[in-house]
């Protein structure tokens, strides 16, 4: 899970991402964070989050893909 979030946290640091965007990974990245709740409860709620702008025609392409790399690992859990 700690590996999700470092990645996210770094994602979420590229200047080239729109504001919109960054919001809702930051809150993909506080779902993921949550000690009181189960690890299936946090991926489900991140999931939610990052399938919102995984469609956001302003997210620069390469960006779209960390996405998808990261909710397909959520996906596993």
């Amino acid at each position: 899970m700690n590996e999700l979030i470092n990645e996210l946290i770094e994602i979420n640091e590229d200047n080239g991402i729109p504001k919109n965007v960054r919001s809702k990974i930051g809150d993909a990245i506080s779902a993921l964070q949550q000690e009181d709740k189960e690890d299936s409860i946090k991926a489900n709620k991140a999931l939610q989050e990052l399938d919102d702008i995984s469609s956001d025609p302003n997210m620069p392409s390469y960006v779209r893909t960390q996405i998808w790399n990261v909710v397909s690992q959520l996906e596993s859990i």
